[in-house]
């Protein structure tokens, strides 16, 4: 039997999209400017947009067919000018978008708020909206944590939490999310699994080869406020991928090697 060739997808990852970031959203906040004519770009030269769950279901064959330069949009967190900046840019190009929303952080979350959020977020009327006109909101955990940090039972309570609040204020089901901060590990890819979602974004900064071996741990591109056109070019094309995102690629596997220790310590810790 032939193993079908895989398909190469860029799956952009953006979280503010604005003018006037605060200090902490600065680093990854997206001028709209620039957002505006990296949609073109991506108008202009054969890509067609999906949303995460619709190209898992494309490549799964339950969706619809696999177009030749699929490219997916998405947005962490919930910033409130995704509402207010990024929908109206989508909407003037026609773009769907998949939004990983952070339940804790909903500016009207109420009695289920938890975490820190890091600047003004949507409302569930607003993120309601979104899904009506054709958007993914898709999971992020409730209080967005380092889900690879946490003992087995705050895993499982931060996945299937966020997941039912999703599923309960948009009356719609959620099968996909991003880990926060792109952190996971085999143990927190299993309990996404159990908690119900069939696919999840990490980062790893390389396109996505679908079908993938782990469906639970698919890359994505970073666009940030340094993401210049040529360099945007580069990455959703594929070309020079390791030299386009040498210092993040650099940072995220020392970085891993702190976390695993780090976990191993905190589980020592909590047996001793």
């Amino acid at each position: 039997m032939t193993t079908p060739t895989p398909t190469r997808v860029p799956i952009l990852m953006y979280h503010s999209v604005t003018d006037r970031p605060n200090a902490e959203t600065r680093p990854l906040a997206v001028r709209p400017g620039d957002f505006a004519e990296q949609l073109d770009y991506l108008a202009r030269n054969g890509f067609t947009p999906m949303t995460f769950a619709g190209l898992i279901a494309a490549v799964n064959g339950t969706g619809v067919t696999l177009p030749a330069k699929p490219v997916v949009l998405t947005f962490d967190d919930g910033y409130a000018d995704f509402h207010t900046e990024a929908l109206p840019i989508l909407d003037r190009f026609g773009f769907p978008a998949t939004l990983f929303l952070t339940t804790g952080w909903v500016a009207d979350a109420g009695g289920e708020a938890a975490g820190r959020p890091l600047d003004h977020m949507v409302t569930w009327s607003q993120a309601r909206e979104a899904a009506a006109q054709g958007h993914e909101i898709a999971g992020h955990s409730h209080s967005h944590p380092q889900l690879d940090q946490l003992p087995d039972a705050q895993l499982r309570q931060e996945l299937r939490r966020g997941k039912a609040i999703l599923e309960d204020r948009l009356g719609l089901p959620v099968t996909t999310m991003a880990y926060p901060y792109g952190y996971s590990s085999a143990r927190v890819r299993r309990e996404a699994r159990r908690a119900g979602f069939w696919a999840a974004c990490a980062v790893a900064n390389d396109l996505a080869e679908l079908p993938a071996p782990d469906m639970l741990a698919v890359p994505r591109l970073t666009v940030s406020r340094t993401t210049g056109p040529g360099r945007f070019a580069r990455a959703v094309e594929g070309r020079a991928l390791p030299l386009v995102y040498l210092r993040e690629r650099a940072l995220t596997r020392g970085y891993a090697v702190v976390r695993r220790g780090r976990y191993g310590i905190a589980r020592f810790a909590r047996r001793a």
